[in-house]
């Protein structure tokens, strides 16, 4: 949903600190054992990250799973570690997140319009919330590097099915950095220090010697 700016759109009011919110969907010990678009290390770095970076952005963060104690199993530890102290997360047996009441109570909860999804999933536990918050007039931007799934027909399937609906469609990292908006923010070193992105490591090792040098 467009804030009402003249010549704004969903795909250019940017996210903020006050229109955010997060939504994590099932990543589990079971399903990630599945996953094969992406190197499963790789994601569970993305989707702890950007669960980090939301923290120190103050985003309300919403996470579900899928029948835990069940074929699923937990969250990820690397996930479940960064979580902020005492949130609940939503244990359901819908196969779509926003069928579940609780989930859209919780996302609802937040006041917040611009929904950041990832899951696991992406054909399925990330498009279908997605395009279901899409058509409830929510704007549903969806993580792609912090979600995975089980062959690249099922990824490109689902990236096209979300397109096709309307869901704007980015990565981990960008969201997070979109949101900060200055790099002079007071929580800029942090954010980028929750994002941990190697290239970015890489970038303040080489300032560093450019100052030390130059």
């Amino acid at each position: 949903m467009s804030e009402n700016l003249p010549g704004s759109s969903r795909f250019h009011t940017p996210l903020t600190g006050e229109n955010a919110a997060l939504l994590l969907v099932d990543h589990q010990i079971g399903l990630f054992t599945g996953v094969r678009d992406i190197e499963v290390a790789t994601l569970k770095h993305n989707v702890s990250a950007l669960a980090k970076a939301a923290q120190v952005l103050e985003i309300p963060t919403v996470v579900t799973t899928t029948m835990a104690d069940g074929m699923w199993g937990p969250l990820v530890p690397e996930l479940a570690e960064v979580l902020p102290a005492g949130l609940e997360v939503i244990d359901r047996s819908t196969v779509n997140a926003w069928d579940d009441d609780r989930v859209r109570r919780a996302v609802e909860a937040t006041g917040r319009k611009k929904l950041i999804i990832a899951g696991v999933s992406i054909e399925v536990c990330l498009a279908f919330p997605a395009i279901s918050a899409t058509a409830a007039g929510y704007d549903a931007y969806a993580a792609i590097d912090a979600s995975g799934t089980f062959s690249e027909t099922k990824r490109t399937a689902g990236l096209l099915r979300m397109q096709q609906a309307g869901v704007i469609v980015t990565d981990y990292a960008t969201t997070m950095v979109e949101i900060l908006a200055d790099n002079s923010h007071p929580k800029g070193y942090e954010v980028y220090s929750a994002l941990d992105m190697p290239f970015a490591t890489l970038v303040g090792q080489l300032s560093t010697a450019y100052a030390k040098n130059g």
